[in-house]
């Protein structure tokens, strides 16, 4: 069936005049009607339709020959070039506008690790670790509750001397958006009142160590003496224990745990030969009873590079490596900072 244009017009027309002539009856000119709504509306498809009377597609459902201008998305699959859809659109601006902060909880339990979670929730790890406060994510215990929030971000304890205007701009964020989540109808803040920064991250440094992914392994070996208090081994007094000792074969090599500068590479009737590496953010950390140092004091070294080797010298018993990690001065649990 098909139809030229100038044959649509004059039936059209031939219609028109037929209806005003009166001389139809009622049911005929409803008839008449309908046909030139639906023609005028565009639902009859004069034009899709074959000779042989089958509907063609037009590259859309039903077939049809695809567009010549193909592009491969990556996966042997072909789409059409340009395609807005495709080539990525705008979410919504209600999916990432801050608003005012919600949270819901979440009972942990066995298996859960902070990453999966804050993938679980649609969140990043630095959200989850800041709003619930997490020192050391390797310490969370089965039953422990967690706030979840309804939004990315992480918190900031007001401290003299801060601004909006100036959190904004260390947080890479905007005045408005930090009023919104917390729900001030002002610029002033008071000091020590904590804060939810929207879409701020936890700098490297500080995800590391609640991860406990800051230092490597100096040594392959086994731990023989843990950091805390203990027996002594020659007075069989209680005393405190700095570090930990790692117990390997004379000669193993001492990796440097963190990249960082060497500033003592010497000796010590306690520690025999020994060095001190000085790293980023206040760390030091210190590599004990060595039997051959092998770096200078000024020397800047990588992380595990080699800086001597397993002995046991000073007051020793057995071969192992004494290993101590300072925090801004004070000693700290080293196998809490190492992957």
């Amino acid at each position: 069936m098909a139809f030229g244009t100038s044959k649509l017009l004059t039936t059209a027309l031939d219609l028109i005049k037929l209806f005003r002539s009166g001389l139809t009856p009622w049911y005929c000119r409803l008839f008449v009607r309908l046909i030139l709504l639906v023609f005028m509306a565009g639902f009859f498809p004069f034009n899709a339709l074959s000779p042989a009377g089958e509907p063609k597609a037009e590259n859309g459902v039903g077939g049809g020959s695809p567009p010549q201008d193909l592009s491969f998305n990556g996966e042997g699959e072909t789409a059409p070039a340009g395609d807005p859809v495709l080539e990525g659109v705008p979410e919504p601006e209600l999916f990432s506008k801050p608003r005012m902060l919600l949270s819901s909880s979440y009972q942990i339990k066995r298996g859960d690790m902070i990453g999966d979670l804050a993938r679980k929730f649609g969140l990043n790890q630095d959200t989850l670790i800041s709003y619930n406060k997490v020192k050391n994510t390797r310490l969370l215990q089965i039953g422990q509750t967690l706030k979840i929030p309804n939004q990315d971000g992480i918190l900031h304890k007001v401290k003299k001397g801060d601004t909006l205007s100036g959190l904004a701009e260390t947080y890479k964020t905007d005045e408005e958006s930090i009023k919104t989540v917390n729900e001030l109808f002002s610029g002033i803040i008071r000091e020590g009142t904590e804060l939810f920064i929207p879409g701020a991250r936890l700098d490297w440094i500080n995800l590391q160590e609640i991860n406990g992914d800051l230092f490597i392994w100096p040594i392959s070996g086994y731990v023989t003496s843990h950091y805390g208090y203990r027996n002594s081994p020659f007075t069989g007094i209680r005393q405190f224990h700095n570090g930990i000792d790692i117990g390997a074969v004379s000669g193993t090599p001492i990796k440097a745990t963190m990249s960082g500068r060497v500033i003592v590479a010497g000796w010590s009737d306690i520690y025999g030969n020994y060095v001190v590496v000085s790293h980023h953010s206040g760390y030091r950390t210190l590599y004990g009873h060595m039997s051959l140092i092998r770096v200078k004091s000024g020397q800047y070294v990588s992380t595990g590079q080699r800086i001597g080797d397993v002995g046991s010298t000073g007051l020793s018993t057995n071969p192992h490596l004494h290993f101590t990690v300072y925090k801004n001065g004070v000693t700290v649990n080293p196998r809490a900072l190492m992957k």
